[in-house]
């Protein structure tokens, strides 16, 4: 039978019913960080298992963009700014820098924060309660007094604390207060060294030799994206470094009782499912991670000047060697 161009318009018309269904199932995220580093890299990485878990995967039914503002506020801005105008289902923004220039360029597009201390402090939310906004998310809020616990096992007799940070970070500066209250309770003190970039890090540091015990280290971006900085003036000057996330062990401090930033990335992830699915972001309650894991590298003690306890190194869920 000769088909008429009636017939080739209806083979058209029901191939392109065929194909409508699945297009409509294509969903966008947008995700940006501030700076590329291990803890924020394994945040990214748990949004996009999360996501594929839940049937989302890149290249199919997904279409995914990342891009770092290689700590940059300037750039996080043109970033958050572009990636407004891309108009995607949600954009998933790694660490307080990222996640203000995100929300301040939107007030419709999704925004899930991750890896932000303080967010309403950050002024990201008004409460930890649902915002009723386009903004949500997930925390890394530490609770300190574990953190100085620890602090405590590996350098017994520490008065002095030292701490470097970006006095431009919000979350550090949560972090200097809250210690500013804590330590002088536990006979001890603080002792602070600005490091407004990340090339500020090695000499803040070296500023802090002979006049602290022990340096801990929050999960400032500068910080952390130039701790072998850190780490180098640790081993010299004999000064033990305790960090507050567990990637930062496997790059020289003695230890830390922190967040496993991978699961964060998985929690931030199923959230952003949620919104995916229809969930409103301003419906969704914030949430802290939870998950906790004591990491200890040995070596580094005995680099540093210090031995850890038996006890402490047989209680960890990970010994780097």
């Amino acid at each position: 039978m000769k088909k008429t161009p009636w017939m080739h318009l209806g083979a058209l018309a029901l191939a392109v019913a065929a194909v409508a269904p699945a297009m409509a199932q294509q969903k966008s995220v947008a995700v940006t960080a501030i700076v590329e580093h291990p803890a924020l890299d394994a945040v990214r990485d748990g949004v996009q298992a999360a996501l594929k878990d839940a049937g989302f995967e890149s290249g199919k039914n997904l279409k995914w963009q990342y891009q770092s503002a290689q700590g940059n506020t300037g750039t996080a801005a043109q970033i958050a700014r572009k990636f407004v105008g891309d108009k995607p289902d949600a954009i998933v923004a790694i660490a307080t820098p990222s996640a203000q220039a995100v929300v301040a360029s939107t007030k419709t597009v999704p925004v899930v924060f991750s890896a932000v201390t303080d967010p309403v402090v950050a002024k990201l939310l008004a409460s930890w309660e649902p915002s009723k906004t386009n903004v949500t998310g997930v925390s890394d809020m530490l609770a300190l007094d574990k953190q100085m616990e620890l602090l405590k096992q590996v350098v017994p007799n520490a008065k002095r604390v030292g701490m470097v940070y970006n006095p431009g970070e919000a979350n550090s500066v949560v972090v200097v207060k809250e210690l500013q209250k804590l330590l002088p309770t536990l006979g001890m003190t603080l002792v602070e060294a600005a490091a407004p970039r990340s090339v500020d890090v090695g000499s803040a540091a070296r500023s802090l030799i002979g006049k602290v015990d022990v340096i801990y280290t929050n999960t400032d971006n500068n910080v952390v994206s130039a701790y072998e900085a850190l780490v180098k003036v640790g081993q010299e000057a004999k000064i033990p470094l305790v960090a507050s996330d567990t990637d930062s062990v496997k790059r020289g401090a003695i230890a830390a009782f922190g967040i496993n930033y991978r699961d964060l990335g998985e929690q931030t992830g199923r959230m952003v499912v949620r919104i995916l699915k229809g969930e409103k972001p301003g419906d969704i309650k914030p949430e802290v991670s939870t998950k906790m894991e004591l990491f200890v590298n040995p070596g580094a003690a005995e680099k540093q000047g210090v031995k850890l306890p038996e006890a402490l190194v047989k209680s960890a869920a990970q010994v780097i060697q």
